[in-house]
């Protein structure tokens, strides 16, 4: 066996010298904090002998008790098992595999959906029943009809003609890719999903934004897409910044260039100028 994940196991303290006979197998363990069944000194133990041990891996997941991971129990904490799969994936892959070129498959999807703006040919590029949400505004879909029908009339047919994406940073992971980058565009045309009835206003328009994309073999299962709508809504118009903690396009500005000023929405920064850190 080359691989082996356990969640929140019991009695592993008792067998702690049988990590000696891994020789260069992988093995992930996942523990509860409150598993009455692997009490803190029994789990204490059991990480202490699996970090002088090569091919282990252990996780603690905070306020969680035994079977977390079980969906519809008792004890079901979604991000915990969230966490926790993803891990054991990742594991799965180093060792046994496939490997997919997740980047790939990124650039493929957001191809379809800005440049091509095809949405059978982006719906091709996710699993059968996916989802997204853009956070800020929680508009998306779940399942294929609900996330074509946005696709083909809210979004990929709706976007302003001259909107960019300026790449920043991009993570890749075993099952998923964190993606930072800058989205330009005039705001000549109502766009559904990031600003809902909000006539156009001619506005130029820069704003970072996040993605946290799942796949699930070679193919999207989520998006997860986070922005700032307080910075949206300085830039079109819609809200004065004055006196509240709010920027508008200085905060794309700032992202492209850290030199520029920070603190410049604190008014007690000066006030600390002349005491030592």
């Amino acid at each position: 066996m080359a691989c082996a994940v356990g969640y929140y196991g019991v009695g592993i303290e008792k067998a702690l010298a049988e990590l000696e006979g891994l020789q260069g197998r992988r093995l992930v363990l996942h523990a509860a904090e409150l598993d009455q069944f692997c009490p803190t000194e029994a789990r204490a133990e059991i990480f202490a002998a699996a970090q002088n041990t090569p091919g282990v891996e252990t996780y603690l997941y905070p306020g969680v008790d035994h079977a977390f991971a079980r969906p519809n129990g008792h004890h079901f904490n979604k991000p915990a098992a969230l966490m926790a799969h993803e891990r054991t994936v990742a594991a799965l892959r180093r060792t046994l595999g496939p490997e997919y070129d997740l980047s790939a498959l990124w650039e493929e999807h957001i191809r379809h959906e800005f440049e091509t703006r095809d949405v059978p040919a982006t719906m091709a590029t996710m699993v059968a029943e996916p989802y997204v949400n853009h956070i800020p505004t929680m508009t998306g879909g779940v399942g294929h009809a609900q996330l074509s029908r946005f696709y083909q009339h809210h979004f990929v047919h709706g976007n302003p003609q001259d909107m960019a994406l300026t790449p920043i940073s991009r993570t890749v992971g075993a099952t998923q890719i964190v993606d930072e980058f800058i989205m330009t565009f005039t705001h000549d045309s109502e766009i559904d999903w990031m600003l809902p009835g909000v006539a156009p206003t001619g506005r130029k328009v820069q704003i970072p934004m996040l993605g946290v994309v799942k796949f699930r073999g070679p193919r999207l299962c989520h998006e997860h897409i986070y922005w700032d709508q307080a910075s949206v809504l300085v830039q079109v118009g819609l809200l004065d910044p004055s006196g509240l903690p709010v920027a508008g396009v200085e905060t794309a500005r700032k992202l492209l260039d850290e030199s520029l000023p920070s603190n410049s929405l604190m008014p007690n920064w000066a006030n600390s100028a002349d005491q030592s850190a």
